[in-house]
């Protein structure tokens, strides 16, 4: 059983009820009463502190009482003897554990205590906590040990700080190498996937928030992004786990759209935000740690930036299949570990977009043909258009502020190529602009001139975030056939969907999802 525990950080009594409340409205399954976090701090109340949590859980949910230390992250600078005396307290009225930190524990003075108290009681069980706020512990399993052999009966807890996400393995191995009860996770954003997959490697407690404001720590979600965005009733062993892999990836919409079409399909999968910083080397080593152990289940990647062309060498380098044109693309968007643990590579954005703008024309991609389109810029989401419309046989101009990265673009392709000065000029069926310009919260910037835009053209603009972008809005008023970005990104996850599953994803709500996220 891994228990989802819900903070309760207030800081006087009318507050812990209400926190109290509304933890058990969004389904927590565990109180931690945090009594570091209360004014005024005393034995009467904290005795009224856990008659409240007994009374709105009515004996149902588990509750810890902890009475931090500030130099492992209390709020308050309360002194040793009141904490201890807190925690004694608690014992006697009748919490299921109390939580003692481990370097304060080895006092003699304070183990003796503690332990006389436990032993009168058969209801409440120690947790011994270690924090480093700062990165990893020196050595986890040592740590881990000697808090066993000074007290066997003990839930070790170990929290520390993931500097970077490949700092995580060493809490994945821990979990997946011990026995008995122990909490185990990550602080931090590059951590935050070692608190979504506790329940998966069983770590006895992981740690949510009733709201952003009464976060306890670094880097923990609310219960709500647990058990709606995250699906944590459905985790469990057996779970297979998919990500995005990107820096930044904190806004990434890929987690809620898929993990919501894998709730529809009601299959036992996972999606992750996965935040790799660095460059190849950091993401070999990820890699390199996910392939070594097969027990995390995980079976396919989405890739963003920057680490496209990282993913597209590391398959290269482990002789996986790399699917043809994203080869001549040069960079990949999808990764699937294959059930012999070998890689595939694809790019799934250069057929979104084919698909957005054949599905709007009504053709099909051989209707693509000599078809005049007009591309602004030059980045990643150019080249892997430019590459699927040059596989199509289409007519394409490379517009950019940077002429000469235009010009490599379009000599590798065969097109043509100008100043983004010469768009005013612009004669094109199909225009497609594959910058930045226009993206939230910059909604009012547009890549061309209004007057630019004719009632016969096509214009496609990849932004999707807003959904209608001002280019698109423009463009409708002038008359012309419009596709949003989000077609594309729909497109694209649709197919990544299919190579994670082999089946097909609902599109409606993926769509639905994503909209649901802009409000």
């Amino acid at each position: 059983m891994a228990y989802l525990a819900v903070p309760i950080a207030a800081q006087n009594l009318d507050q812990a009820r209400q926190q109290i409340k509304a933890a058990l409205a969004a389904g927590a399954e565990m109180l931690e009463l945090r009594t570091d976090y209360l004014e005024n701090l005393d034995m009467d109340l904290v005795q009224s502190l856990i008659a409240e949590a007994r009374s709105a859980t009515k004996q149902s949910l588990p509750v810890i009482v902890t009475c931090r230390d500030e130099k492992q992250g209390g709020a308050r600078t309360y002194p040793e003897q009141l904490r201890i005396e807190i925690l004694i307290e608690a014992v006697r009225a009748g919490s299921d554990f109390i939580d003692c930190e481990y370097d304060n524990f080895l006092s003699t003075e304070v183990q003796e205590k503690i332990k006389a108290v436990l032993a009168e009681s058969s209801k409440t069980r120690l947790i011994l906590s270690a924090h480093d706020f700062k990165s990893r512990f020196q050595d986890i399993n040592r740590l881990y040990h000697d808090i066993l052999t000074m007290c066997p009966t003990a839930i070790p807890k170990l929290v520390y700080t993931a500097n970077h996400i490949n700092d995580c393995f060493e809490a994945f191995d821990l979990l997946a190498n011990s026995s008995g009860d122990s909490i185990v996770f990550c602080m931090g954003a590059a951590g935050l996937i070692t608190r979504i997959i506790a329940k998966k490697l069983d770590s006895f407690v992981t740690f949510a928030s009733i709201d952003e404001k009464t976060a306890t720590a670094p880097g923990q979600l609310t219960i709500e992004q647990f058990r709606r965005l995250y699906r944590y009733d459905d985790i469990d062993a057996d779970t297979e786990l998919f990500g995005v892999i990107a820096d930044p990836v904190g806004h990434s919409l890929s987690p809620a759209i898929h993990n919501a079409c894998f709730a529809d399909k009601g299959m036992n999968k996972l999606y992750l935000p996965l935040l790799v910083e660095g460059s190849q080397k950091e993401f070999d080593e990820f890699l390199n740690n996910i392939l070594s152990r097969k027990w995390l289940n995980f079976r396919g990647f989405s890739v963003t930036i920057p680490h496209k062309e990282n993913a597209l060498n590391y398959v290269r380098d482990k002789q996986g299949f790399v699917e043809p044109l994203a080869e001549k693309i040069g960079a990949v968007n999808t990764l699937v570990i294959g059930t012999d643990g070998k890689l595939a590579a694809y790019n799934t954005d250069y057929a979104a977009a084919l698909d957005s703008i054949t599905s709007t024309l009504g053709i099909t991609r051989a209707g693509l043909r000599d078809l005049p389109v007009a591309v602004i810029g030059a980045g990643g989401v150019a080249r892997a258009i430019v590459a699927g419309l040059s596989d199509t046989g289409a007519r394409i101009k490379i517009y950019n502020r940077t002429v000469k990265k235009a010009e490599r673009l379009a000599d590798e392709f065969s097109c043509d190529f100008a100043p983004l000065d010469d768009l005013p000029n612009v004669e094109a069926e199909l225009l497609i602009n594959c910058t930045s310009i226009g993206m939230y919260p910059n909604v009012d910037e547009t890549p061309l001139p209004k007057e630019c835009i004719k009632k016969d053209m096509v214009v496609f603009d990849t932004v999707y975030n807003p959904a209608e972008t001002l280019l698109l809005k423009q463009a409708k008023q002038a008359g012309a056939k419009t596709i949003d970005g989000l077609s594309m990104f729909v497109n694209q996850a649709l197919a990544q969907f299919k190579l994670f599953t082999g089946q097909n994803a609902n599109s409606d709500i993926m769509r639905k999802t994503i909209l649901q996220r802009f409000e």
